[in-house]
């Protein structure tokens, strides 16, 4: 399964987070239909527009743990000083991905910055 891990400034619309949705899986050469979730850091579980582009894409949306969520910041590949700082892992989109996706998930598109929002792909560990 193909998991976006989503980061956002606070009051990204939906609009704002899908346009960094399709981004990352255009980067990625990966089908709409084939993403199964949105994740999210315990931190950003009350961004109405990461909820509601899950909404609208009619996919599960999770909320990560932030023990997880850190776990899985030391398998990221992009680095902001600034968001290490302010959450304890280099990117919020790929933590969030590779912590949804599970202990075995890749990723597949390192973080894309559109507007206020930023997408990573990961790939479950379960999946081909």
């Amino acid at each position: 399964m193909i998991v976006a891990g989503v980061g956002c400034r606070a009051g990204a619309s939906a609009r704002e987070v899908e346009a960094a949705i399709v981004a990352a899986l255009d980067r990625a050469g990966v089908a709409a239909g084939s993403l199964g979730m949105i994740a999210t850091s315990y931190a950003k579980r009350g961004e109405p527009g990461i909820a509601a582009a899950a909404l609208e894409r009619g996919v599960k949306f999770v909320v990560v743990p932030q023990a997880e969520f850190e776990a899985a910041g030391s398998r990221a590949v992009s680095r902001s000083e600034r968001v290490l700082a302010l959450t304890g892992v280099p990117s919020v989109s790929e933590a969030a991905a590779l912590a949804a996706g599970g202990p075995a998930a890749r990723l597949i598109a390192p973080r894309v910055a559109v507007g206020p929002a930023t997408c990573a792909l990961a790939i479950t560990g379960d999946a081909p």
